[in-house]
């Protein structure tokens, strides 16, 4: 092995690819997981992989949650 290597002409690999999902923390009531971790098992999917699926088709369908303050 070398003592020093010259990265200075070094290039990016082409074949890696950005990661498709950006990391988030978010804070949900303890029921709404559990729902969904109920719903994961019987799908057989882990429970932020429903989460996400949930959340894209509401994005798709435009859908629009219905807030009324009170």
């Amino acid at each position: 092995m070398r003592k020093e290597y010259d990265f200075s002409k070094a290039v990016k690999n082409p074949y890696v690819r950005k990661p498709a999902k950006t990391p988030v923390t978010i804070r949900l009531d303890a029921a709404t997981v559990d729902y969904f971790k109920t719903l994961s098992e019987e799908a057989n999917l882990p429970y932020q992989t429903l989460i996400n699926s949930y959340l894209t088709d509401c994005a798709k369908r435009k859908l629009k949650p219905q807030i009324a303050w009170q």
